[in-house]
């Protein structure tokens, strides 16, 4: 069965990267969730995608020149604040005692691209493990290098390397950096990729599909999962193939 990852969570009808954006994706029916950390200035794990407060809050400036209690302060009920109201950006801590109470799995998202944030890796895998949350994480990245160390320091963890453009064999290069599945653009993932890929035992998630007939094709050619912003219809889709 293709799984269905809601993207920052049901973000194309609730804000990004909340709790009220991951608990409207477990009401949908979703199979797992897809978030982005960065640490903020004091070292604490924050669940926001862009380097910079503006897009998402009322903050601004970079996350990793806040403190949490100033992170905790802004409104990231943007743009959906008319609907939803005020709703703050959560911890991985946050997230990961509500994920205790049901049984998503979890992509982390390390946004270590434009800032390394040193000791984020060690940081989020020593809750994953405190949390004993293993089976159910997925660690991604665009950084390569970050999920090569993720793999040295936790090889019991899953990894899977994001990329945009197309790469030749894909399978064999996660192979080499140890991953266990590949996140391409789905611009990188034509059918004959995601099946040669899962043919060769490894698993494809693309990201971001929220083209309805793009996601009944992913679906009926068995790709292993992909990230949608909108869960929702993914789910009522998936159905007509039960």
């Amino acid at each position: 069965m293709t799984l269905i990852f809601a993207h920052r969570g049901s973000s194309g009808t609730h804000p990004e990267n909340t709790m009220i954006s991951f608990q409207e994706a477990k009401r949908a029916g979703a199979d797992g969730l897809e978030i982005d950390v960065q640490l903020s200035r004091d070292g604490e794990i924050v669940i926001i995608h862009d380097e910079k407060l503006d897009r998402t809050t009322n903050g601004t400036g970079y996350v990793k020149d806040s403190t949490l209690q100033e992170i905790k302060s802004y409104n990231a009920s943007h743009p959906f604040g008319k609907h939803y109201g005020r709703t703050e950006i959560p911890t991985l801590i946050e997230l990961f005692d509500w994920l205790l109470g049901n049984d998503l799995l979890c992509n982390i998202e390390l946004k270590n691209g434009v800032f390394p944030y040193p000791g984020m890796e060690e940081k989020v895998i020593g809750l994953i493990r405190s949390y004993r949350l293993e089976e159910r994480i997925i660690l991604s990245s665009f950084n390569h290098y970050s999920l090569v160390h993720c793999v040295r320091i936790a090889p019991e963890l899953e990894t899977a390397p994001l990329y945009r453009d197309g790469l030749y064999m894909p399978w064999v290069y996660a192979q080499s950096i140890g991953a266990k599945a590949i996140h391409p653009s789905i611009k990188a993932a034509p059918d004959y990729i995601i099946n040669s890929a899962i043919r060769a035992g490894m698993k494809v998630r693309p990201f971001t599909v929220n083209n309805e007939n793009r996601m009944e094709e992913l679906i009926r050619i068995g790709c292993s999962a992909f990230f949608t912003d909108f869960p929702e219809n993914a789910v009522k889709l998936r159905q007509k193939y039960k």
